[in-house]
């Protein structure tokens, strides 16, 4: 086997081998490899991107919480386990580099976002300034984001300078407030209150339907626009309340879909879809209802949802939705 691969957190997307970062010597690695397994991890970052836009910028009027957003995601070198590898494989003198820019969005519409396009500089700040550990370092890239975040905040905008030397001023708009994240390993999908983190290894990455794949997303995003986290912090995991915010967060699902433009309806066929093959029946029964029932409580909300839209032209779940959990109780 050659010497590369170092990309341990991209195993799932391609997966040569581990190695060490400065020490090793660069002449057995298969540099084209690695710029395709990069790419593939690329790809489906791009998708939940694109959908995760769509979904927080569509359904911005009706939460609760909202942030300034441009759809730029950032990479980091250090996030790797061999930087230097990553670097020679994406043609990189510094660390940083455009990931993805969601369909849509402003960084998209600004047309110079291209991916792995080198950034210099965040306004004033020169993210390859901060500290990092030698491999695997995600911490850095957290707080990058956090600053694009400040900045789009404090000055309605941002100016972002490339290492070719052009530059840029983005203007954002209001999304709701949740991030978007894709682990390189694992099938899990998960919501935190302030992201939404998907595994590479979903199977819904494999449907080809883009407004399935959405209602995964959805269904996660509703979590977080529900303050189901905090709601369980203060009222306990238990098996009644988790089942309680899941029933919740998957009748939000058709709400969430329609504002977005997608076919409300993708909600129980994804669940129906992915249920039959993957719900791990009783056991997953003490926290999560079966996934037919799952499909039905969606199936439920659609007459609803549909009269909203076709009257309307908005399906405003501030309003009409039916709560189950009293966030504020």
């Amino acid at each position: 086997m050659r010497r590369g691969v170092l990309l341990a957190w991209l195993a799932a997307a391609a997966a040569p081998l581990a190695a060490q970062d400065e020490a090793l010597p660069y002449i057995d690695i298969d540099y084209a490899a690695e710029r395709a397994a990069i790419g593939r991890y690329q790809d489906a970052d791009q998708r939940l991107q694109d959908v995760g836009w769509q979904l927080a910028r569509a359904n911005a009027p009706y939460c609760s919480r909202i942030v300034p957003g441009i759809g730029l995601q950032l990479q980091d070198m250090a996030s790797y386990g061999a930087a230097g590898i990553a670097r020679r494989a994406l043609g990189l003198k510094g660390n940083f580099a455009v990931q993805t820019a969601a369909r849509g969005s402003p960084a998209a519409l600004a047309g110079i976002f291209t991916r792995n396009r080198e950034v210099a500089r965040i306004e004033t700040l020169d993210p390859n300034t901060l500290p990092a550990a030698e491999r695997f370092e995600w911490q850095r890239l957290a707080k990058v984001h956090d600053h694009i975040e400040a900045m789009l905040t404090e000055h309605g905008g941002i100016a972002i300078t490339f290492a070719d030397g052009g530059a840029a001023r983005v203007q954002p708009v209001e999304v709701c407030a949740s991030r978007f994240e894709l682990m390189g390993d694992g099938d899990k999908a998960v919501a935190d209150g302030a992201r939404v983190v998907i595994g590479i290894g979903f199977p819904a990455f494999a449907y080809p339907e883009e407004e399935v794949f959405a209602a995964l997303v959805a269904h996660e995003l509703a979590h977080n626009v529900l303050g189901h986290d905090a709601w369980l912090d203060e009222h306990g995991r238990s098996d009644r309340n988790v089942r309680r915010i899941e029933r919740e967060a998957d009748r939000l699902v058709p709400w969430l879909l329609a504002n977005a433009g997608y076919d409300p309806s993708a909600g129980p066929r994804f669940m129906r879809r992915w249920g039959a093959k993957h719900d791990s029946g009783l056991r997953m029964r003490r926290n999560h209802e079966g996934w037919d029932e799952r499909a039905e409580h969606m199936e439920r909300e659609l007459p609803l949802v549909q009269d909203l839209m076709a009257r309307e032209g908005r399906a405003d779940w501030s309003q009409h939705f039916r709560r189950e959990i009293t966030p504020e109780r």
